[in-house]
């Protein structure tokens, strides 16, 4: 696979990027400066727009309606067709937890997973968000919520929880949600899975926040591709484009040291040799 790498913005466009979704209803790719609570867009012209929506926010997908869903510190929120941000009820209440990364299943319903600020292990859960508003608890005892996509036959979901360090595979059903949870990697000691995005094969794509890359593993779950960035901190990866063949991928520069910030903070762009999926839409 041509894995050809470009910097598109400069270093420190963002704190802690996170979370690259492209929709065709936005005009290309968002990301989000997480911790900031913003909102990144990525203009024709090079230039990075930023709409601040929250303390934090975790996660945002388009809404077949127009605007888009976010998962904010503490729950989750509507953006309007007119960009006003519409706060909902509250998933949790402590604190000392906040929203981490999520997406959206078949079925057009918005997933968020959690973390504790701290990183205590098994205090953190995923939410789901149903189209009518009723917000449910899918898994608990997480500990870093992170990478959550769907095959492309809808069958199957992938996830990460990053402290386990594997990525997870269960089956899909309309009704039941994600049952059936297995390891589908066991990554090395050490190796820690962040974002995670599926291509049109059914290729699992996960950043490794810890060593610079985004790899690829096939369906059998046998490693296929990596892609080294110059980046300490790669966070995130989703495709897009108007042939959806371009792999956009995030990082972060949350406690660097000035000496590692080299490129902390770029969204970047490779193009592997492979198309993604279309993005699915939350149907609230």
């Amino acid at each position: 696979m041509a894995t050809d790498l470009e910097q598109l913005t400069p270093d420190g466009a963002a704190y802690h990027g996170e979370g690259p979704c492209w929709s065709p209803s936005w005009g290309g790719i968002r990301w989000l400066d997480m911790l900031a609570g913003d909102v990144l867009g990525f203009g024709a012209d090079g230039g990075v727009s930023r709409t601040h929506v929250g303390d934090v926010v975790a996660c945002v997908r388009p809404r077949r309606a127009g605007g888009a869903v976010l998962g904010i510190e503490r729950g989750f929120a509507l953006e309007e067709p007119d960009g006003r941000v519409v706060p909902l009820a509250q998933a949790f209440t402590d604190t000392s937890i906040r929203m981490n990364e999520g997406g959206v299943d078949p079925d057009g319903r918005f997933y968020c997973g959690s973390m504790a600020y701290d990183q205590s292990p098994g205090a953190a859960a995923l939410y789901r968000l149903d189209p009518d508003g009723t917000v449910s608890t899918v898994l608990t005892g997480v500990t870093v919520s992170n990478g959550l996509d769907w095959s492309p036959d809808g069958t199957r979901a992938y996830y990460n929880d990053t402290a386990t360090g594997r990525i997870d595979v269960f089956d899909y059903e309309r009704v039941a949600g994600l049952v059936e949870r297995r390891p589908f990697v066991r990554l090395s000691a050490g190796e820690r899975p962040d974002g995670l995005t599926v291509d049109s094969e059914g290729g699992v794509w996960t950043a490794i926040i810890n060593l610079g890359q985004v790899r690829r593993y096939s369906v059998e779950g046998e490693l296929d591709e990596v892609i080294e960035l110059p980046a300490a901190k790669v966070t995130a990866c989703a495709f897009g484009g108007e042939e959806l063949d371009e792999l956009f991928i995030t990082t972060s520069a949350e406690n660097l040291p000035a000496e590692e910030r080299a490129h902390a903070g770029a969204l970047w762009r490779a193009r592997p040799g492979v198309t993604g999926q279309p993005v699915r839409c939350f149907a609230g």
